[in-house]
């Protein structure tokens, strides 16, 4: 269709042809009913109302002509060449597409202005964002209390501690993926409502392979939440504000830090917080933490129910009116807020770009219920494969490779780390409490009753005739080749005790926790257990170190200066600066480490490090979001993210190892790693001045 040349009104405005749906032959979206050749223009803007419908401007009131039937034909029959047409032709004509789409959808954002409903949009997403953060830190403090509630082994531990960052990798590859062809709001409300399903029933669960299960899952779901909700955000946000607003919305990982935090210190040290039914099943307190720890998950997921699909994924597939109606509504929104009601929105006309991807729908009458959604499902994986694919293409693979190197890099020592913190803090406490043990030798007791706790010893050649253990606690206690002999234990619960070398003769041991693994090399002659105790002993008053919360609270809170600082200068200084600059700063940080020889040292360091890396981590979420388009962003996020994960679950194995032998090699390979990814982070292109593609 033709097209007035002196229509230069608005550059983002276009008119051409004829009216034909959401996908016409010509990649526009045509809003009359005009010939195609008409000299004269016609208004841009339309409304009225018709006698059933109010019509909102822009829309197009006509009603096509029995006439046009003919030309309408003409201009279909191009879109039917389309199947014959070479793919790369098509490809190239949507790339052109898309970078018209990419300047007048950044016009549009700039009319529709930056207010209140980027503000709600904000809070709902930091809700799902700090839902992220929480889910990182809850194994992490339930695990002293777990343990002992489950019976778990050191390699069950282990196994607990990095079941999450497992699920979140593949749940941030595969929700990411859907991301980019079912939509953003959809996905991110499965993400959510998986998350919260699962951590929900985690907290009710007795076994331990089921509690792992619940939170592998759960993690899964809250890992595709975090790739998701960047992509989403960035679509509402105009150049200028990008960069500045997509690094406050990161404050809310640090909240959900605090949260955790706080909560743990709240509820966990609580005993009777808990009830139990029979002797099988227990809630204790630490499951009530589990619980409260799902609710800003659940918040999130309430309110994304009354936010609209992001529209700039709308217009990539085609529909271009529902599109056309949320901007409408963006714009209402925050014109009423600044007290400008009869602003009027001016956008009647928006780039599509050309449909190209293949979806195979069976009709209804066509298969079994099962073999037709076998088929969109199936379809739709290799949309998403495909477009894991397309991020390894010549155009953005240099890109892909060396954001990978950055992301996995600053992953492995920020939560090598962040793991190592806490353990050396814990193995300093466990070299204090060694210094302080007592210890007894050949010492002789006969005809006594203890009923008192016996904490740190240990016990050497003693010898212990006609004794009574009535009521008490052993605490890290040790017996080394000593005699027991008609000794009576009843009611005993033990913790880290352990019998060894010992001889022990006709002695009863009745409803006590000494189990047969505590005796180690040890000849029991005549002696019997009864009615042994169930579970484990759970000690919260000794178990929940106050100092573990205080840290993890410290840590989190010490990246709002790095937060705050990121967010004001990131589009000022660019997001490749502050990714170098912070990497650098931090592996500078890892260095002092090695004067980190108390708990108050180890803790000033933590806040330090953490406090200059979080700005890494800002800049980050911003370059991966504006490098790649539309189409792709959300796939590319979530493979960069699960190779994050996969970097969190090495360092956390590889760091933790080291615990109690030597401090050099953390030190050493975290400060190598952030030299090395803070460099290659230099390399990439900057992305401060650029449209959203």
């Amino acid at each position: 269709g033709g097209r007035e040349a002196n229509q230069v009104s608005d550059d983002y405005r276009y008119q051409d042809g004829n009216y034909e749906g959401y996908a016409p032959s010509d990649g526009y979206y045509h809003g009359g009913d005009e010939p195609a050749h008409e000299d004269d223009a016609q208004s841009d803007v339309t409304e009225g109302h018709d006698e059933d419908d109010e019509v909102y401007e822009g829309e197009y009131q006509g009603i096509p002509h029995p006439d046009d039937i003919k030309e309408k034909q003409k201009q279909r029959a191009p879109a039917v060449a389309d199947e014959y047409r070479d793919r790369a032709e098509l490809m190239a004509e949507r790339m052109e597409d898309e970078e018209q789409l990419a300047h007048q959808y950044e016009n549009i954002i700039e009319e529709c202005g930056h207010g209140r409903f980027q503000w709600t949009l904000f809070f709902v997403l930091g809700l799902a964002l700090m839902a992220d953060g929480v889910e990182v830190f809850v194994v992490g403090f339930v695990l002293p209390s777990a343990e002992k509630d489950m019976c778990l082994s050191s390699s069950n531990k282990g196994m607990l501690g990095l079941i999450v960052y497992l699920g979140m990798m593949v749940g941030a590859v595969m929700l990411g993926g859907l991301a980019d062809k079912l939509g953003r709001k959809k996905c991110l409300i499965i993400s959510l409502a998986i998350n919260a399903a699962f951590a929900f029933l985690s907290s009710f669960v007795q076994g331990y392979g089921f509690f792992l299960f619940c939170r592998l899952i759960s993690g899964l779901g809250i890992g595709g939440s975090l790739p998701i909700v960047f992509a989403y955000f960035s679509e509402f946000l105009s150049r200028e504000k990008r960069g500045e607003h997509l690094s406050w919305l990161c404050m809310f990982w640090m909240i959900g830090g605090i949260f955790a935090s706080a909560m743990a210190w709240s509820i966990i040290p609580h005993y009777g917080w808990g009830f139990s039914m029979g002797t099988k099943y227990h809630f204790h307190s630490w499951r009530v933490f589990v619980l409260v720890c799902s609710l800003p998950c659940i918040a999130s997921l309430v309110a994304l129910k009354f936010m609209p699909e992001s529209p700039r994924f709308l217009l990539e597939i085609g529909k271009h009116d529902e599109a056309w109606m949320i901007l409408k509504q963006v714009h209402d929104t925050n014109m009423r807020a600044k007290g400008e009601p009869e602003r009027v929105f001016t956008v009647s006309y928006i780039k599509t770009p050309k449909q190209v991807d293949e979806f195979i729908e069976i009709q209804s009458s066509t298969g079994t219920w099962y073999q037709r959604w076998l088929v969109r499902i199936t379809t739709t994986f290799k949309q998403v494969w495909d477009n894991v694919l397309y991020c390894l293409t010549a155009q953005y693979r240099m890109n892909t490779l060396m954001l990978a190197v950055v992301w996995f890099t600053m992953a492995l020592s920020y939560y090598g780390l962040i793991v190592w913190f806490p353990d050396m803090i814990r193995y300093l406490q466990e070299e204090a409490y060694e210094s302080r043990v007592k210890i007894f030798d050949e010492e002789e007791v006969s005809h006594f009753t203890f009923n008192f706790t016996l904490e740190n010893q240990i016990h050497r050649n003693g010898e212990y005739r006609n004794d009574k253990f009535i009521g008490m606690k052993f605490k890290e206690v040790r017996f080394e080749d000593s005699l027991f002999e008609e000794c009576y234990f009843e009611d005993v619960t033990s913790s880290e005790t352990f019998f060894e070398n010992c001889t022990i003769i006709s002695t009863v041991f009745y409803n006590t926790d000494l189990y047969e693994h505590k005796f180690i090399n040890c000849r029991l002659i005549n002696s019997t257990f009864q009615k042994k105790k169930e579970g484990c002993y759970l000690d919260f008053e000794e178990d929940n170190d106050f100092l573990i919360y205080l840290v993890s609270f410290l840590g989190s809170l010490s990246v709002l200066p790095g937060n705050i600082i990121s967010a004001l200068l990131m589009d000022k200084i660019g997001r490749i600066k502050m990714i170098g600059g912070s990497m650098l700063i931090s592996a500078v940080c890892c260095f002092f480490l090695f004067f980190g020889n108390s708990e108050s040292a180890m803790i000033g360091w933590q806040c330090l490090f953490c406090g200059a890396s979080i700005a890494a981590w800002n800049a980050l979420d911003v370059i991966t979001v504006e490098l790649y388009p539309t189409d792709k962003r959300a796939t590319a996020f979530g493979i960069l993210n699960g190779l994050c994960k996969f970097g969190a679950i090495l360092g956390n194995s590889i760091f933790a190892s080291f615990v109690g032998i030597t401090k050099v090699v953390p030190i050493l390979l975290a400060s190598s790693a952030l030299v090395g990814g803070g460099l290659l982070a230099l390399r990439l292109p900057e992305t401060r001045e650029q449209v959203l593609m």
